[in-house]
């Protein structure tokens, strides 16, 4: 995995809402994952690269109950393959009427080191799921195994999930408000701006509960306002 140490932990300091506006900047709209939201906000921020797990309308003559009796079959595989400080997201077609993982295969993964599992559909032991120390998202809670409804085919392939196309090694960062994708190729300049971006919404944020009006300070359309913020940032050393 090529993701950069210091890049990990300064996405681990930024919010998915600061992230979703660096990358409108630069034209990207759609790197939000839709109708997904964390088993357990309290847990930290999820950061790590994506490795991918797709799965197709399930066929009834090829999906029985038995193909799990195959060592290699994909889902069970990519659980077993996916790599530490990885993140595995799930195609499941934003299809939770059956579920795309349960607690075992979520404490399998976060006893390998992934940093956290995406779906755009449901997990089953999904109350289990989310007293592991391990960040996991999904639509809802969904009982039904995933062979009902879902058959594992690719793993580590481009895939959609929740209207967001993600590619294996795109950056995966997720907190309370969700998911978001960012592509691989920008994610040191992207972390860097976010941070530099979540510095003056500290500043603004406590001009604002100060009581203090937003017009001229968010955007800093004031000459006062840069001024202030640099004070600001030099007393907080930030």
């Amino acid at each position: 995995m090529s993701l950069k140490t210091e890049t990990r932990e300064k996405l681990k300091g930024v919010s998915t809402a600061t992230l979703c506006t660096a990358l409108f900047k630069r034209g990207l709209r759609n790197q939000f994952i839709q109708d997904v939201k964390p088993l357990n906000p309290a847990l930290p921020t999820m950061v790590g690269e994506a490795f991918t797990l797709r799965y197709i309308p399930a066929r009834e003559d090829l999906n029985p109950i038995t193909v799990f009796q195959d060592r290699s079959h994909p889902q069970r595989k990519a659980v077993e393959e996916c790599p530490p400080g990885a993140v595995m997201v799930i195609d499941s077609r934003k299809d939770a009427r059956a579920a795309s993982a349960g607690g075992i295969l979520v404490s399998r993964l976060m006893m390998r080191g992934v940093a956290g599992v995406v779906t755009d559909g449901g997990f089953r032991d999904s109350a289990e799921i989310a007293g592991l120390a391990i960040p996991a998202y999904h639509h809802r809670p969904s009982a039904p195994t995933n062979l009902t409804l879902h058959q594992a085919l690719d793993i580590n392939v481009p895939i959609g999930c929740g209207d967001a196309a993600v590619w294996p090694g795109d950056v995966v960062v997720g907190d309370g408000d969700g998911v978001v994708i960012i592509p691989a190729a920008i994610a040191d300049e992207i972390a860097a701006e976010a941070v530099e971006m979540t510095v003056f919404e500290d500043f603004v944020t406590e001009k604002v509960l100060e009581g203090r009006s937003i017009l001229g300070l968010y955007p800093p359309t004031d000459e006062q306002t840069k001024v202030d913020f640099a004070a600001w940032r030099e007393k907080a050393g930030r």
